[in-house]
């Protein structure tokens, strides 16, 4: 059972209250506010693609070669409301504004009603046109039928005035304007697979737009330019999956900053509005191709760097202008009712308890303005980002840290000279290319690192587990082809040490790993975690066999003997790259998994395919005592749980840190960001040692 409680309320749980620095000074972040830093330009590890067209659609608005207007007109002259394109002296138009005048063109053109709608159909139909529409499919058509005369029918039927569209004064004229929408909402409550993904409103001389479609969230592509729109609702934001909107040719003066939580958005265009500025919450907007704000009254200064270097790098002038929101909430901490109330009366020496972090921290050659676009720059910095870790880190003060994604020159030069002087010890292990490395180069390998508090425990023995040289050692993988071509190419490792509580003389096995992060490998991650557990099974046995130590602390008579190694305490954690449905998962809370499981692919590894996998350590997930946190990893490709510390039932659970304030992250898109170091969070659970 768990309870939540606040964090002032428990006495005897680690800290877990922290702020962060702050932006760097720059002259991005004056005392007067953001100003006009330099810009920059990163899916998570673990989600590198961008979202492609959905199928069957065709280019998006603006992606057909057609006539610019010439450049000598004027805003006014073209039928823009904005100012005149900046002055250039005569001289040739930028590329950047060449696309601009391009495409407003063609959206002035566009101005009938539900002009891409018809115009999609008319293409469908076979039929000659100078559209740049999407073409929309009819989803009450099966797939391969030979009628293509209602290809739009299903937009059509949704905008149409004599369908969807109810005007307040009955007559169905365009001149009003509230639309309601039906139909698709049944299938958005009944959570059915929809099989288009357009609506084209345009051209109405629409007021007011429903909430109701914003339930919509199928949607990739959303017309409605050409209508007399003041706002957009701030509920737009629930349309995550739109790569393109077009809200040309409106009465817009300003954004709503949701905006900036559309991060598959490709396609923007604001043509001919009223804007005179652009929240820079826009900035997260990474993915995005073009950004259309011809014919809008803005500052110089952003018209100018669209103009000479083009969307992505206002994005990112915008990303790195953007204030810093409000730190969130501290995390909570999560109470875990005792199995039984310990006997007062009782004899025995007192059980120890200890707490544990696990955190992938991110490493500095990982996070790129590739990889992680929607971060502003200075946030991405290891420099900014290495002191809110360590920060972090040192407030929760765990007894036991363990660290992925830790290089060495970080952990010799930094992590390790800071923690040394909070009474941690350590050991780190890069991963196993570094073997190959020399220098400069292998300094900069991460891998696994565990800290320990030297006043509460004792250094035994430490152990690297090298999956691919395991897998080299196993004489039925010897001949495998799929371990030379899989298991053999990732160098994924673990670290383990084996511990003593000074006090008790009790026994502790911690064991960190990082798993391969590729989705497409899952049979290998089932294939490590299979050494993993392999290795930890005769490590743990040799160190049952270890006299037990002496000079024990007060009231400790005699340190624990241990039968063999399962009855040691023991914990498995790190970043493990599988969802709790996954083989991995399965595999370490079950203790088995046949040899035809799925995760296998159908690939072939000695034993581990023919016999199946087991260990006979009880495990259990500490956070399954809360059904698992709702995520470890938060991007906007990815948010899932891939961390996990899994304890053997020589242990029992105290308590654990809670999830992410759930309103904080209904204004981020991803992490890292200016609160959150990296794309990870980090776990910690305290737990008891039995007698």
């Amino acid at each position: 059972m768990a309870s939540n409680l606040n964090a002032s309320q428990q006495p005897h749980h680690p800290q877990h209250s922290f702020s962060y620095p702050g932006p760097p000074a720059s002259p991005a972040y004056s005392a007067n506010g953001p100003s006009h830093p330099q810009h920059h330009n990163s899916l998570p590890p673990h989600s590198h693609h961008s979202p492609s067209p959905h199928p069957g659609q065709g280019p998006p608005l603006g992606h057909h070669p057609h006539q610019p207007p010439p450049h000598h007109l004027s805003n006014q002259q073209q039928g823009g409301s904005g100012s005149p394109h900046p002055a250039n002296n005569g001289g040739p138009v930028s590329a950047h504004w060449q696309q601009q005048l391009s495409l407003a063109h063609i959206s002035r053109q566009s101005n009938s009603p539900h002009h891409n709608a018809r115009a999609a159909h008319l293409a469908a139909r076979g039929q000659t046109t100078t559209s740049s529409a999407i073409a929309i499919t009819d989803p009450n058509r099966p797939a391969g039928a030979a009628t293509p005369t209602t290809t739009a029918a299903k937009v059509l039927t949704y905008g149409a005035p004599a369908n969807g569209l109810h005007r307040k004064d009955g007559s169905g004229a365009s001149n009003s304007a509230e639309l309601a929408l039906s139909g698709g909402s049944d299938l958005a409550n009944k959570g059915e697979k929809n099989t288009w993904t357009t609506i084209d409103m345009g051209g109405m001389n629409l007021k007011n737009i429903s909430v109701e479609l914003f339930r919509y969230t199928f949607l990739t592509t959303l017309y409605i330019p050409h209508n007399s729109l003041t706002t957009l609702p701030s509920s737009i934001s629930n349309l995550v999956n739109l790569t393109l909107l077009d809200a040309s040719s409106n009465k817009l003066s300003s954004l709503p900053v949701e905006l900036g939580l559309l991060t598959h958005l490709r396609d923007l265009f604001l043509f001919d509005n009223h804007l005179t500025s652009l929240p820079p919450e826009l900035g997260t907007l990474h993915l995005l191709d073009t950004l259309g704000i011809e014919g809008n009254p803005l500052p110089e200064t952003i018209r100018s760097l669209l103009e000479k270097e083009g969307t992505s790098s206002l994005i990112a002038y915008l990303r790195d202008s953007c204030p810093v929101p409000l730190p969130p909430p501290e995390r909570d901490w999560i109470t875990i009712e005792p199995d039984s109330f310990p006997n007062l009366n009782s004899t025995k020496p007192p059980e120890e308890t200890f707490s544990l972090l696990c955190y992938n921290i991110l490493c500095e050659k990982y996070a790129t303005g590739q990889m992680y676009g929607y971060t502003p720059s200075w946030a991405l910095s290891w420099d900014y980002r290495k002191e809110l870790i360590l920060q972090e880190v040192m407030n929760y003060s765990a007894d036991i840290l363990c660290l992925q994604e830790v290089d060495v020159e970080q952990y010799e030069t930094y992590f390790l000279e800071h923690l040394q002087d909070q009474d941690y010890d350590g050991i780190h292990y890069p991963k196993s290319r570094a073997r190959t490395m020399s220098g400069d180069e292998r300094r900069r390998v991460d891998g696994c690192a565990i800290f320990y508090k030297n006043t509460t425990f004792a250094l035994v023995e430490q152990q690297l587990i090298e999956f691919n040289q395991i897998a080299m050692r196993r004489p039925d993988f010897k001949k495998t082809e799929d371990m030379f071509n899989r298991v053999m190419t990732k160098d994924n490792i673990a670290v383990v040490t084996l511990l003593e509580h000074r006090k008790s003389g009790a026994r502790l096995i911690i064991a960190n790993a990082h798993l391969t992060w590729d989705h497409e490998f899952r049979d290998v991650k089932l294939v490590q975690v299979a050494m993993l557990m392999d290795e930890l099974s005769k490590i743990a046995n040799d160190f049952a066999k270890l006299p037990a130590r002496l000079n024990l602390g007060e009231g400790y008579d005699k340190a624990p003997t241990y039968a063999n190694g399962s009855k040691i305490p023991t914990i498995v954690c790190g970043d493990y790259n599988s969802v709790p449905d996954s083989g991995v998962y399965e595999f370490l809370s079950r203790g088995e998994i046949p040899s035809n499981h799925a995760d296998f692919m159908s690939h072939v590894y000695g034993a581990y395919t023919s016999e199946g996998l087991s260990h006979k350590l009880a495990l259990k997930s500490a956070y399954s005592h809360v059904g698992e946190i709702e995520f470890t990893n938060y991007t906007p490709g990815f948010q899932g749980v891939i961390d996990y510390i899994f304890y053997s039932n020589s242990l029992s659970v105290n308590g654990l840190l809670g999830p992410v304030d759930d309103d904080y992250l209904k204004t981020v898109v991803g992490f890292p960001n200016a609160h959150w170091p990296s794309d990870h969070i980090s776990l910690l659970a305290e737990f008891k040692i039995k007698n």
